[in-house]
């Protein structure tokens, strides 16, 4: 049995929660999330607080015990608090710009490079060279993050391009004449 299924998930004031079989419906502050539930797994409201458990007992089942649980605490923490990831944009004439639903960037390439962020996101650009991407949805937030840095990977030789914050680059060694 997963240990992770098996902790209760807190409902913060403010939020509340609608559960049907197949999904949960989580409303707060920050907005609201539909959340699909595994194959096998049930929600349940006990005390004030959510709790997974597996309509059968079965091993196949109970794989996605702690993946049904995590799934659900995911949209109760995105619609209370929210999430964020900051990235850092690190080279010479490299910057960044938003404007309203628009990412423009600058990258070293022969063009500016326009992205365009999706709904539910937020990005705000600090100093031109610190991106934070917010939102209720996590998953959401770290694709839009992972997309943002695709566009210019950072380089391990010259230590250039979109990185996480507290991101370290292995510095590659070169070859060495013996």
């Amino acid at each position: 049995m997963s240990r992770v299924g098996k902790r209760p998930i807190p409902i913060p004031s403010g939020v509340t929660v609608e559960i049907t079989p197949e999904a949960v419906e989580v409303k707060g502050p920050k907005g609201s999330l539909r959340q699909l539930l595994p194959p096998g797994v049930l929600i349940e409201m006990n005390d004030g607080k959510l709790q997974a458990r597996l309509e059968r007992d079965d091993r196949g089942l109970s794989k996605f015990h702690g993946l049904g649980r995590s799934l659900v605490a995911n949209a109760v923490t995105g619609v209370s608090e929210g999430f964020k990831k900051e990235l850092d944009i690190v080279g010479i004439g490299y910057r960044a710009e938003a404007a309203g639903q628009r990412l423009t960037l600058a990258l070293g390439y022969s063009h500016p490079v326009v992205f365009d962020i999706p709904e539910g996101v937020g990005v705000s650009v600090d100093n031109q060279t610190h991106l934070v991407v917010s939102g209720a949805d996590r998953q959401r937030v770290g694709q839009v993050a992972a997309d943002i840095r695709s566009l210019r990977k950072p380089d391990p030789y010259k230590q250039k391009g979109i990185r996480y914050t507290g991101e370290v680059l292995k510095k590659k060694v070169g070859k060495t004449g013996a």
